[in-house]
């Protein structure tokens, strides 16, 4: 199908999603997510927690802002 007629059935209110491969679509800001596992000392982990709980925030959150900062950092 060449996208004038895409097009046109969209314009007319036609449902064009039988027409569109959505099988590889991705969100344009979304950014890949890569898990990665890290031993922590136990008192670490601890003063993680505490310092998450005193920003209302979790842990992964805090540890990922802080690493964010540092390497911003050392792009500087």
């Amino acid at each position: 199908m060449k996208a004038e007629e895409l097009d046109k059935l969209f314009d007319d209110g036609e449902d064009i999603s039988p027409y569109l491969d959505l099988s590889s679509i991705r969100h344009p800001n979304r950014q890949e997510i890569k898990g990665v596992n890290v031993d922590f000392p136990t008192w670490m982990v601890e003063s993680l927690d505490a310092e998450a709980k005193r920003a209302g925030v979790t842990r992964q959150s805090l540890i990922k802002a802080w690493i964010a900062e540092r390497l911003e950092q050392q792009d500087s």
